[in-house]
């Protein structure tokens, strides 16, 4: 994923929605022109735009569509068109490593034992979980490749030469700096603790959401919260003392309608209404309403 990509893709499906089209504008003639990019490129920026919940892909070659988080966040008049605030990389964050279909995103956030490895221990620890589940068609280098996709996704590599910073930083989720490259070798360690730019509109989101997928109960504990695959914890990489300090404090970002409890010594978050992810959605717009201090120059 790169920088304007994301916009791009919308601001594409958007007009051809708008016009008498009925195929992809991702495969047509044009395509190469409309995207400035060659032809792999285009398909990666397809890729990240429907895995990132930009855009929803049309069946079959038909046209795509483009989503409510598309609409929120990049259109000309969308909170966070040209991506300078924070909370927008966190967002796209959730939105790749919750999902179970994103292995590779989903199983280092929410399985991979230790905080610290090589490129080559999640391609056996992925080979080794595709053997077991059956998998016939994850081939090596298929596994090797998206592994490497995953790494330059999150770790920026460092400048060499002529290269300047910006230059290495091809996607905008290293700004959340949860992969830092260590030693001398192919070294990388996850980065746990508080997130400081992770805005708690999102992070209310994030919590609905998994709330809905996990369990219909009105109540749902810490330790489902801090640990289990998917849970806001393991994709934001929180610490059960971080998660507790924006769990308190959530009752803020849904008007009351999520609120803390200990009581009798069961730390649990109670809900007092179900809310679809739709409607979660508009817990972010408060991350937008003014110049959040982390926000981008």
């Amino acid at each position: 994923m790169r920088y304007g990509w994301l916009k791009k893709a919308y601001d594409a499906v958007k007009e051809s929605q708008e016009s008498d089209h009925d195929y992809s504008i991702f495969n047509d003639e044009g395509a190469i022109a409309r995207f400035g990019v060659g032809k792999n490129m285009v398909a990666s920026i397809r890729h990240w735009a429907t895995q990132c919940d930009v855009i929803k892909a049309g069946n079959k070659g038909n046209q795509a569509e483009v989503s409510e988080i598309g609409k929120k966040i990049f259109d000309n008049n969308g909170l966070d068109p040209y991506m300078e605030y924070p909370s927008t990389p966190w967002l796209l964050h959730w939105k790749l490593a919750s999902n179970k279909k994103l292995t590779t995103w989903y199983w280092v956030f929410s399985h991979f034992p230790t905080d610290s490895f090589e490129r080559d221990n999640i391609v056996q620890a992925l080979e080794k979980l595709g053997s077991e589940k059956g998998w016939s068609r994850m081939s090596k280098s298929t596994i090797k490749r998206d592994v490497e996709c995953f790494v330059r996704t999150y770790a920026a590599k460092p400048a060499t030469g002529k290269q300047t910073h910006e230059d290495t930083m091809e996607s905008p989720l290293t700004e959340l700096s949860l992969l830092k490259a260590i030693g001398k070798k192919d070294g990388f360690r996850v980065v746990r603790g508080a997130k400081p730019t992770l805005g708690d509109g999102v992070f209310a989101y994030a919590v609905v959401s998994f709330w809905n997928n996990f369990s219909t109960a009105n109540t749902i504990s810490l330790e489902a919260l801090a640990h289990q695959p998917g849970s806001p914890g393991k994709v934001f990489q929180l610490s059960e003392e971080d998660l507790t300090d924006r769990l308190t404090r959530i009752d803020i970002a849904t008007d009351g309608e999520l609120k803390w409890s200990e009581t009798a010594g069961l730390k649990q978050l109670v809900r007092f209404k179900t809310m679809l992810d739709s409607e979660a959605l508009n817990l972010i717009d408060a991350d937008y309403k003014d110049d959040f201090e982390g926000k981008v120059a």
